[in-house]
């Protein structure tokens, strides 16, 4: 009678969590839809599991659906991440080298990336939680499937422009990243999304 008192009490309060993910992936659905461009500066913090801090950057970044994208580090060392729609890009100029995948499922679980891609996979790849503060909504995602950089993410929206990401790994190690002076919906020249290799770099091709 105990356990079945407690199966029946699970599934009263699991059956509210279910409707809340429900909501909540309908209404990043609807609030992702329209994003067809987003460019922002952002600054970008990596804490250790103890909330240490292990390293900051900031820089710039370039969105073009479906699946372009341009992630520029510009302090305190230069990174780029490009995608092109068909594959990524990833330049390191102090050491001259070129890292360069398809652009699959795999790659854009990475959280720098899956933006570009469509809001009803994104819903569909992830259990939504939503909560909302004043004109503040933060929506919590977490992977359905067990091959992603992350075990959790966090969408914060400000008036319904996206402001933060957070993400936490498997170890515990948290990044975040805040994003400011925000255009939405804007003509982004299709040469930001082009990336010539260049001159003299190693070139590492990830076919896995």
């Amino acid at each position: 009678m105990m356990k079945k008192t407690l199966a029946a009490l699970a599934l009263t309060l699991a059956a509210p969590a279910v409707a809340l993910a429900s909501e909540g992936a309908d209404r990043l659905t609807r609030m992702l839809e329209p994003l067809q461009t987003y460019e922002a500066s952002f600054e970008q913090l990596i804490l250790d599991g103890s909330g240490e801090r292990l390293q900051q950057a900031s820089g710039h970044m370039w969105l073009s659906r479906p699946g372009k994208f341009r992630w520029e580090v510009d302090a305190p060392y230069q990174q780029e991440v490009i995608s092109d729609g068909s594959e990524v890009y990833l330049y390191d100029p102090d050491l001259e080298q070129v890292t360069v995948q398809a652009l699959d499922q795999r790659v854009t679980h990475t959280p720098a990336l899956l933006l570009s891609g469509s809001a009803r996979e994104l819903t569909e790849s992830y259990e939504v939680s939503r909560q909302q503060q004043g004109g503040s909504e933060s929506f919590r995602l977490v992977p359905k499937a067990r091959d992603t950089l992350f075990e959790e993410l966090q969408m914060t929206f400000n008036n319904e422009r996206l402001a933060a990401l957070q993400m936490i790994d498997s170890t515990g190690q948290e990044t975040v990243i805040e994003f400011r002076d925000i255009r939405t919906n804007h003509t982004i020249d299709e040469s930001r999304f082009a990336f010539q290799i260049p001159d003299g770099a190693d070139v590492i091709r990830d076919t896995h």
